[in-house]
């Protein structure tokens, strides 16, 4: 049981979500307090996971029925 984390058990380690990377001026590259610059998705053995800068898929907008569509 203490073993376990409560989150990132699965994360893939990359730059983008770590907690050590921070977005440089033009947006694509980051610059790492550790090592220096890397992608987004390098791997990296200081890498320590972020969950606050995980960004998530928005959900499919509902379906809209009218009336005619629950007639039988």
């Amino acid at each position: 049981m203490f073993g376990k984390k409560l989150v990132g058990n699965g994360i893939e380690p990359a730059c983008g979500l770590c907690e050590f990377a921070e977005a440089t001026a033009d947006g694509e590259t980051l610059r790492c307090k550790r090592t220096g610059g890397a992608a987004p998705d390098a791997p990296c053995k200081k890498f320590r996971y972020d969950p606050l800068k995980r960004t998530f898929r928005r959900p499919k907008p509902l379906q809209t029925f009218s009336a005619e569509d629950f007639e039988l």
